[in-house]
């Protein structure tokens, strides 16, 4: 779906992207993995859980000039977790 849509409103100017954050320290995410937070940490390359800040940051710079050529991509925030 992103990249249909990014080809149908490239010529009116509108960059289509996806964010796709993968394990993230939040409640919610607390809620789900509780005693295994550390164990599933360890699985991913860069050793930690992101935060909500991190995610946010990458939004940022997905919205803003610095990516104004960037249409029909997910952007995959999981700390390496999914080149394994």
């Amino acid at each position: 779906m992103t990249k249909s849509l990014a080809i149908e409103y490239a010529n009116a100017g509108i960059r289509i992207n996806a964010v796709c954050p993968a394990g993230i320290d939040t409640d919610m995410f607390d809620r789900l993995w509780g005693s295994n937070k550390a164990e599933l940490a360890a699985k991913h390359p860069i050793g930690r859980i992101g935060t909500p800040e991190e995610v946010a940051k990458a939004v940022v710079w997905l919205c803003s000039d610095a990516a104004s050529f960037i249409t029909g991509h997910s952007l995959v925030i999981d700390g390496g977790f999914t080149i394994q």
